[in-house]
């Protein structure tokens, strides 16, 4: 007997610079969604670096950083882009922009939180603020994880991803 495994989802995250929280979502979905997910990050107007606390904070926590760097969400919306199967904004930012066409029609979430990386304080408030979006992130992930993707219709998979975001503030 035949079995296929299932398609991997691609997933885009997306943020206005592409340079903490999607960055940092992008990292963690990879990690636990190995074999299942694909996680890609964008920005609408891309800072161009990693911010050093978000690699710090992904690396303590045995994510591998290598790969990531800060990217156009212009990127994905072209015709050769791997086509994504859900798309989630992380800032409120880009939640409202006008977004390219993605292919495929993806379903789309918006995750909000605060960015870390707007946080003006000592050393210690800073970290803690990575520390929060690092835990947010890798429980929303983590629910994502364990949702039967392939098994959902697009309305269903729309209102699951919503209730992530909603159980986890």
């Amino acid at each position: 007997m035949n079995e296929t495994a299932p398609a991997v989802k691609n997933v885009l995250i997306l943020c206005t610079g592409n340079s903490a929280r999607s960055i940092m979502a992008e990292a963690i979905l990879n990690s636990l969604g190995k074999g299942r997910f694909a996680a890609f990050s964008a920005g609408s107007r891309p800072a161009g670096k990693v911010n050093p606390a978000a690699t710090s904070r992904l690396e303590s926590a045995g994510h591998p950083t290598g790969g990531l760097h800060s990217k156009s969400w212009d990127e994905f919306s072209s015709a050769t882009a791997p086509r994504m199967d859900i798309v989630i904004t992380v800032c409120d930012n880009a939640a409202k922009e006008s977004c390219p066409l993605w292919h495929g029609a993806p379903v789309s979430v918006h995750w909000g939180m605060p960015d870390p990386a707007a946080v003006n304080g000592t050393d210690a408030d800073v970290r803690r603020a990575f520390d929060e979006t690092y835990r947010v992130l890798r429980q929303r992930m983590k629910l994502l994880v364990e949702l039967p993707v392939s098994q959902l219709g697009k309305d269903d998979l729309q209102r699951e991803l919503r209730a992530i975001a909603n159980s986890c503030p």
